[in-house]
């Protein structure tokens, strides 16, 4: 749904080739951690034959070669392995949890003491602060991060619930 983005088989030696070329990267730029995007491929029609066995050790593969590097690693959508691969990264990155409602299946990060950062997009909490404090609220008792951007990240306003 983004212009210019393409699925690929993260089956594929040449793909996971290129991640391991990238965790060096950011490595090699003194990097603390990378996000690492769309981890939920089994669930995201790609049009290649994904299963959620293939995502988990695709999943994993990418956690341990980036902390073989000393990089953290966030896990990024994946909702339903969170269970499984908790143990594997060091903080989750969430995107419109609230509006969704699905911030509660981050429970094992806050268990395991691991942080859990959300953006939120929806307008009305851009516009109206009564609603905004409530965001706010909800997500320091959930123990989120959160905050309120614009979708296209043009840095136009920042809502920090911190």
């Amino acid at each position: 749904g983004w212009p210019g983005e393409r699925w690929l088989d993260i089956r594929s030696a040449n793909v996971q080739a290129v991640m391991l070329d990238r965790l060096d990267l950011a490595a090699a730029k003194g990097c603390d951690g990378v996000e690492p995007d769309w981890l939920h491929n089994f669930q995201s029609g790609t049009g290649f034959p994904i299963t959620a066995t293939d995502q988990l050790a695709y999943n994993r593969f990418l956690a341990n070669a980036a902390r073989s590097r000393g990089l953290g690693i966030a896990l990024k959508n994946d909702l339903d392995q969170i269970p499984a691969l908790v143990d594997y990264f060091d903080f989750a990155v969430n995107e419109q949890c609230h509006e969704f409602d699905e911030c509660d299946v981050y429970g094992p990060f806050h268990s395991a003491g691991k942080p859990v950062f959300n953006a939120e997009y929806l307008d009305h909490w851009r516009t109206s602060a009564v609603a905004r404090d409530s965001l706010c609220q909800a997500a320091l008792v959930e123990g989120l991060h959160t905050l309120v951007l614009p979708l296209g990240l043009d840095d136009s306003f920042r809502y920090s619930c911190d």
